[in-house]
């Protein structure tokens, strides 16, 4: 049975509108929050959530991806005089030493081995500096305003800075990094060549503790304090939540998910099927459109549907739903006229 949709139909493109951000000095001596849906980035609650502050190891969630997608994954790196002597936290790696990019990956985000990140840095970027200069350009590619990195494991610098909501979008997009997902779930990895066997264990206790949590990375500089990023899952309800200088987070990222979960719904705002879209015009959604949201947004969603110039007596649209004029999703839509 066809049903009738409420929606406007343009054929024209798309233009997307950054989300408004009030600029905020930084102040390292600050602290926020932000909890953000994990299916569609969507800020779902917050507290100085677009300050700068310092994120310390937080930065490797962006130092994995980048290496992962700069295509040096499944290498052999060779451990330089600097990786070995890299300063803070470390995975104990050796000048000349020859290790799998993998192994080091793990090591970089259960152990937050600095030296993981410069060795990783060297090989894809040529230089520490050049893998920044990466890292950088992913950033803004990902739209990011409020991030700028200035090494790839996350220790003090003056200008490297990110946001509690920026933040969070760093693990919401590495998540669907189908390996970097297996990396940063793991709750412990051995690692063995020839006689050697190293066995690392998660830092972030809840990965251990709560059911509900996937994944996550912590960072600590006396600078940026106590910083930690969560990924939950929760009868298919998918959540991030990140905290910079705060001493007690994880109590407060357990609390933050717990009430999320409790005043969110998976809300099936389109069923799959076929839709009356203009006389002549149908639609058919292969998938449902599911999105999490609270009692009081349910009434706000609206739905646009594209359909491009020229197209034949069959066609593919594009689908999208919005809240408060605020895009959720995109999907693709078969048309038939």
């Amino acid at each position: 049975m066809k049903r009738t949709i409420i929606a406007i139909v343009l054929f024209v493109s798309l233009v997307l509108t950054p989300l408004p951000n009030d600029r905020k000095d930084a102040a390292f001596g600050g602290s926020a929050w932000a909890v953000i849906d994990a299916d569609t980035g969507r800020l779902l609650n917050g507290s100085n959530e677009n300050l700068q502050l310092p994120i310390a190891s937080l930065t490797k969630i962006w130092t994995a991806l980048t290496f992962l997608e700069s295509g040096s994954a499944g290498e052999k790196i060779t451990i330089s005089p600097a990786a070995a002597s890299a300063e803070g936290s470390s995975i104990y790696t050796q000048q000349g030493e020859i290790m799998d990019s993998d192994a080091l990956l793990y090591g970089l985000m259960l152990r937050s081995g600095n030296d993981a990140a410069f060795a990783l840095a060297e090989h894809a970027g040529g230089s520490v500096d050049g893998f920044v200069d990466l890292m950088n350009e992913k950033a803004k590619l990902y739209g990011f305003e409020r991030t700028t990195f200035k090494n790839p494991s996350g220790l003090h610098h003056e200008e490297h800075l990110s946001t509690a909501y920026e933040t969070g979008l760093m693990l919401y997009f590495a998540m669907k990094n189908n390996e970097f997902r297996k990396i940063a779930s793991t709750e412990n990895f051995v690692y063995r060549k020839g006689d050697e066997v190293r066995s690392w264990r998660n830092k972030h206790r809840l990965v251990h503790t709560n059911k509900t949590v996937i994944a996550g990375k912590t960072g600590f500089t006396k600078a940026a304090g106590r910083t930690l990023a969560t990924y939950f899952e929760k009868d298919g309800k998918k959540l991030i939540v990140v905290t910079l200088n705060n001493g007690n987070d994880w109590n407060i990222h357990e609390q933050l998910a717990s009430e999320t979960f409790n005043t969110y719904d998976l809300v099936t705002v389109a069923k799959k099927g076929e839709y009356r879209i203009l006389p002549g015009i149908t639609g058919k959604l292969k998938k449902p459109i599911v999105l999490l949201l609270n009692k009081d947004e349910a009434e706000r969603v609206s739905h646009v549907v594209y359909i491009p110039r020229n197209q034949g007596k069959k066609g593919t649209g594009t689908w999208t739903v919005s809240l408060d004029n605020e895009l959720l999703i995109t999907t693709q839509v078969d048309i038939r006229k």
